[in-house]
């Protein structure tokens, strides 16, 4: 093969970059000018299909009032506790960490939630369950102590409601049970 001459391959540089940059401007100019595309339909559910399903959630502003009962009931009989809402899906909505609460409390608090919901019944229940089937405990993001609560819609579970920091589960699960029942009010 022949070695070109610097001339020539400046020259032939300048070429393919000229032509680069009109096929660029070209593509831009092309997409500048094309209509905008038309928005995708909206799908119309139909909650006849079964293959949707409809599901209840719980508000910020519900879980906030949960929680907030549940520290007042807490309160008032001068515990120190910290109390979490979790939605269906054990994602914390609120969680509010009462004055002098435990630095655990917090997370106890949001574990109790989770399991609640998870299972659909009272930690304190959960936690009786341990004697048959002790390898509950291992599941990730559970805690089976009593304090959690889970808060149902036609027996179906929507949230959970964790309560620690008081001296006894007993205590804790009072508190969450009154957070729930403020649901309903």
């Amino acid at each position: 093969m022949k070695k070109m001459s610097l001339r020539t391959r400046v020259l032939t540089g300048a070429v393919a970059a000229a032509a680069l940059g009109a096929g660029t401007l070209g593509a831009v100019s092309a997409n500048a000018s094309a209509p905008a595309a038309a928005p995708a339909a909206a799908v119309k559910a139909d909650t006849a299909n079964r293959n949707l399903q409809q599901s209840t959630h719980l508000t910020v502003d519900a879980a906030s009032k949960a929680a907030q009962a549940a520290l007042d009931a807490a309160e008032k009989e001068h515990q120190r506790v910290s109390v979490s809402v979790v939605d269906r899906n054990g994602n914390t909505i609120v969680t509010l960490r009462g004055d002098g609460a435990g630095p655990q409390a917090y997370e106890s608090a949001e574990k109790k939630a989770y399991t609640a919901v998870s299972w659909n019944a009272p930690t304190s229940e959960l936690a009786k369950r341990l004697a048959q089937t002790p390898n509950l405990k291992d599941i990730p993001g559970t805690l089976f102590l009593a304090g959690g609560a889970p808060v149902q819609v036609k027996g179906a579970p929507v949230a959970g409601i964790g309560v620690a920091g008081a001296p006894s589960g007993d205590l804790d699960e009072k508190f969450a049970q009154a957070g729930a029942a403020a649901l309903t009010k």
